[in-house]
């Protein structure tokens, strides 16, 4: 047993609103997600860029060593710093990163 009228006419009826209601729907959906990507854009604009460079501590308290800010080969526990901090603290004798070489990037090799 059917839950829908028998005849065309109100069967047309019932399909044109469900078509209205679809529509109304879909466009709910397109500004959500309008609204989400906008949202995403703000954040990614409002996201703080990575620090240019890196210091890591040495964990028997020395200088520690210095990385670029892209560098993912450090121990975890790193503080941003300014350039002139890291040219500093490689003078002072912290290790620059083998890998990714920020005595070259900060232009303290010939």
């Amino acid at each position: 047993m059917s839950d829908l009228p028998p005849d065309l006419l109100r069967l047309r009826t019932l399909e044109t609103w469900h078509v209205m209601q679809l529509e109304r729907i879909r466009t709910a959906i397109h500004r959500a997600e309008e609204a989400e990507l906008s949202r995403r854009r703000e954040d990614e604009l409002l996201r703080e860029p990575p620090p240019e460079w890196l210091a890591e501590p040495s964990p028997h308290g020395g200088p520690g060593a210095i990385h670029r800010g892209d560098c993912g080969l450090h121990g975890g526990r790193v503080k941003g710093i300014g350039i002139d901090a890291a040219r500093r603290a490689i003078a002072e004798g912290a290790e620059p990163c083998p890998a990714c070489r920020p005595d070259t990037a900060l232009g303290l090799l010939d």
